[in-house]
């Protein structure tokens, strides 16, 4: 696998974030994903494409659209797509969006105002994810079925109804697709990993690397909204236990108890995270991680 080929066109004038998308002969979705970004933004932005293959025509829409890109003649992965992409960044923000996605209307505005509060750059933020069934996924809200594809997306019902559709407040730990961090921040960590192509639990290994840069400020903003159509290209990868054993090795701790006792996901926000508590258990799990 090579990366080999980045391109940009004309810069967006008064860009706030940088989208980075990874697709993979996903064009239908992310034609639509596109869409809701032009139509639904409050503020303009820069869009940063990594095309895996592209045998679908994606390639060939993308260049026809004057967007940045990247691309690889195969899958890449996430990780080397995310890196691909951030390397053509314009702006400071750099926003992960997968291209079967749809943002709601002022999704960035809401993340935007939360940047304006803050005096530093040591955050991650991520938008409330909605999907139409339920899942793994702890940084989904709420399940609501306004379909799973665009055929049966019904866009005018989640455009009118998702505001309500908060189940809970702002929350720690947010991780995944869907979350904002900063250029400096990006560069600092290095990225995504490789080592965890094609990508499976390359999210919480980001944000091991970001709590090691001194992050302690994991944020999601229930007001910024994203509709989910549901591992649409993940889905095609094979999954296996490698990444969560490549984690626990690297780290000396299971990613399930990082997300527990250092994220904190799901629970209340209430300002920056502190260190976890060091209980037995702990000790025990990250006493454990050596020997899988």
């Amino acid at each position: 696998m090579q990366i080999i080929d980045y391109k940009t066109f004309d810069p967006v004038p008064e860009a706030r974030f940088t989208i980075l998308i990874p697709t993979w002969n996903n064009l239908e979705y992310l034609q639509y994903c596109l869409r809701s970004i032009r139509k639904n933004s409050t503020f303009p932005h820069q869009v940063v494409l990594h095309v895996n293959e592209g045998s679908d025509g994606t390639r060939e829409w993308v260049e026809k659209e004057r967007l940045d890109y990247s691309y690889s003649k195969e899958n890449a992965g996430i990780c080397f797509a995310m890196n691909a992409a951030a390397s053509l960044a314009r702006t400071e923000y750099l926003v992960y969006i997968n291209d079967d996605m749809y943002v709601a209307p002022d999704w960035d505005r809401y993340l935007w105002e939360e940047i304006e509060r803050l005096d530093h750059i040591y955050f991650l933020l991520g938008s409330a994810l909605i999907e139409p069934r339920g899942g793994t996924n702890p940084n989904v809200t709420v399940c609501a079925d306004f379909g799973d594809s665009p055929e049966t997306f019904q866009e005018d019902a989640f455009l009118a109804q998702s505001p309500q559709l908060l189940s809970r407040p702002d929350w720690n730990g947010a991780g995944g697709a869907g979350v904002l961090v900063h250029k400096n921040l990006w560069d600092l960590v290095g990225g995504y990993s490789v080592e965890f192509t094609p990508g499976l639990y390359s999210d919480p290994d980001f944000s091991m690397k970001l709590w090691q840069a001194g992050v302690r400020y994991f944020k999601g903003i229930a007001q910024s909204r994203i509709f989910h159509f549901q591992a649409k290209s993940t889905g095609r990868i094979v999954k296996r236990n490698d990444g969560r054993k490549q984690f626990a090795r690297k780290w000396k701790v299971p990613s399930s108890r990082f997300v527990q006792d250092y994220l904190r996901l799901t629970s209340p926000f209430e300002g920056p995270l502190k260190e976890p508590e060091e209980t037995l258990d702990l000790m025990f799990a990250r006493w454990r991680s050596r020997w899988l």
